[in-house]
């Protein structure tokens, strides 16, 4: 039903619920239930606008809308709650303590010992987490497109250019996200900032 909100974050709030972020779009305010990390990233209010990816869960009792600055944690997102036994809250608390990145590292690598860090996850939890997840994530191209934008120095570099054109860390991830699996030749910054500018002007 929705992919993404852009628009201008007006409340933050945390609860023993968890962490909120109310966004104004063209006048309506969502409220979005998001990890700690992109609730910290928010530094402020009433500033600039912010892109959320969404996931809407509807419930017999409630809808919520959780909201995730990169697109790869909101899909990794969706794709934990395909794990029996893993509900929007539990698949939070592993984004809380882990980013996509490790996530996918840790669920290909079968490392059920490090997931347990994760708040509520136990060891079966966990087994069961990379027993259904691990040929999942292998064949998709999450782990590439995730990944790859921690570990590549041609990716660092257009990063680096594009910041000092003046566009901030939030609009550079997702272009970057957005283009790396288009790109022909993931060792050559020039393409890369070529097509991650030309997704920012679009």
């Amino acid at each position: 039903m929705y992919d993404y909100l852009k628009g201008i974050p007006t409340d933050k709030k945390k609860t023993d619920k968890g962490t909120f972020l109310t966004i104004e779009v063209a006048g309506i305010g969502y409220l979005l239930e998001v990890p700690e990390r992109d609730f910290i990233a928010v530094s402020s209010c009433n500033e600039n606008n912010s892109k959320f990816f969404v996931s809407l869960i509807h419930r017999e009792d409630s809808m919520t809308l959780f909201g995730f600055l990169n697109k790869e944690t909101r899909d990794i997102f969706q794709i934990l709650l395909s794990v029996s036994g893993v509900g929007a809250k539990m698949a939070i608390a592993l984004l809380n303590e882990f980013d996509a990145c490790d996530l996918i590292t840790l669920v290909i690598d079968g490392n059920f010992k490090e997931l347990t860090r994760a708040k509520g996850v136990g060891p079966k939890l966990a087994q069961k987490i990379i027993l259904e997840l691990k040929d999942k994530l292998m064949k998709s191209e999450l782990p590439r497109t995730a990944c790859t934008l921690h570990q590549n120095q041609a990716i660092t570099d257009a990063h680096s250019i594009m910041l000092s054109l003046g566009y901030n860390e939030k609009e550079i991830e997702d272009a970057l996200s957005r283009v790396i699996s288009t790109v022909e030749d993931d060792s050559n910054p020039e393409e890369i900032l070529r097509k991650a500018l030309t997704c920012l002007s679009m």
